[in-house]
C-alpha cells in the first residue's frame, strides 16, 4: 500500500503538528470555592500588570470629558475648606488647636478625601465592572484595590496645594513628617477594608450603593475634621480612636502643623481596627466572590 507523503514548505505546519500543539495546550478549569478560602495573594501578584491597567483606566476615566479635569481633586476639598472656615471657623468660633482654621481644616480634608473617594469607588467597582467579571477570569479583588490606589493621584494634587498653604502660613516642616506614610497607609487600609465589605455586599444587595453616601457622611462627622479631638471627653478617647481616621487626621495635623494632637499609644487602637477591617473584608470578599458572575 503506497503511503502518500505531504510536502511541507519551510515555515509551514502540518495538520498533525497542529493537533499535537493543541494537545499540549494546558487546560484550566475554574471551579467555585467551598468553605473558607485563602486570600491567594500570589495570584494577585501574578496579575500585577492587570492591576496596573485597572489603576490607569480609573485615573483616565475619572475626569474624562470634564472641562476642569483633574483640577476637581483640588477644587472640592478647597471649597469645603472655605465653607467650613466661614461657618465653623468664623461664625461658630470653633477651636482649631491654635492654628488658623483654613489650613487646620484643609490638612484634614486631604487625607479624608483620599479615604472617602476610595471607599465610594471600591464599593461600586464590582457593579461597574460586571461585564468583565462575567466574560473573563482575573482576581476579582483587583477591582476594589485599583479603585483605592487610583486615588493617590488626587491625593498628591491636593497635597501640593497643602504644601503651598504651609509655605503661606509659615509652617516649616519638622521630622514629624516622616510619620506621614504611616498615616496614609492607615487611611488606605481603612478605605480598602471597608470598600471590600461594601463592594461584596453591593453585588448581592444593590441598596448598599444608596447607603454608602449616608455612611460616609456619618463617618465624616465622627472624625475630627471640622472640630478638634479635644472636644471629645478624655474618658471616651479610646472608643473614639476605634475610628482609624481619627488617628489619620490628628496625625496629619501633628506632623504638618505641629499641633498637640499626636495620637501616641491610642494609634495602636486605630491600627488594630484598620488591620482587622482589612483582613475580615478580604476574607468576606473571597468567601462571596464565587457568586459575583451569577448576580453581578
Amino acid at each position: 500500500m503506497a503511503v502518500q507523503e505531504e510536502s511541507v514548505l519551510p515555515g509551514q505546519t502540518t495538520a498533525q503538528d497542529k493537533e499535537t500543539a493543541d494537545n499540549n495546550v494546558p487546560e484550566y478549569i475554574i471551579k467555585p470555592s467551598h468553605g473558607w478560602v485563602s486570600l491567594n495573594l500570589k495570584e494577585l501578584w501574578e496579575y500585577r500588570e492587570l492591576l496596573y491597567f485597572f489603576v490607569w483606566r480609573d485615573i483616565k476615566v475619572r475626569y474624562k470629558q470634564t472641562v476642569l479635569g483633574a483640577a476637581w481633586a483640588i477644587i472640592v476639598p478647597f471649597m469645603d475648606m472655605i465653607v467650613f472656615s466661614l461657618f465653623f471657623g468664623y461664625l461658630a468660633k470653633m477651636p482649631s488647636d491654635g492654628v488658623p482654621y483654613p489650613i487646620w481644616n484643609y490638612t484634614a480634608q486631604v487625607p479624608w478625601r483620599f479615604f472617602a473617594n476610595g471607599l465610594t469607588n471600591a464599593s461600586n467597582s464590582l457593579v461597574t465592572g460586571a461585564n468583565m467579571i462575567k466574560k473573563i477570569y482575573f482576581p476579582r479583588i483587583a477591582l476594589p484595590i485599583a479603585s483605592v490606589l487610583s486615588g493617590f493621584v488626587d491625593f498628591l494634587l491636593a497635597f501640593a496645594v497643602l504644601v503651598l498653604m504651609l509655605i503661606y502660613f509659615r509652617y516649616p516642616p519638622s521630622l514629624a513628617v516622616l510619620w506621614l506614610p504611616y498615616y496614609l497607609l492607615l487611611a488606605f487600609m481603612t478605605s480598602l477594608g471597608a470598600g471590600l465589605w461594601l463592594g461584596a455586599m453591593n453585588v448581592q444587595f444593590r441598596d448598599v450603593r444608596y447607603a454608602v453616601p449616608f455612611l460616609t457622611r456619618i463617618w465624616y462627622f465622627v472624625t475630627p475634621i471640622v472640630y478638634p479631638t479635644s472636644l471629645v471627653p478624655e474618658k471616651l478617647r479610646p472608643l473614639y480612636y476605634l475610628n482609624p481616621m481619627t488617628t489619620v487626621v490628628d496625625g496629619f495635623r501633628w506632623a504638618l502643623l505641629g499641633t498637640d494632637t499626636a495620637p501616641g499609644s491610642l494609634a495602636i487602637i486605630s491600627t488594630v481596627t484598620a488591620v482587622f477591617l482589612l483582613l475580615t473584608g478580604a476574607y468576606y470578599f473571597r468567601r462571596t466572590e464565587r457568586t459575583f458572575a451569577d448576580v453581578a
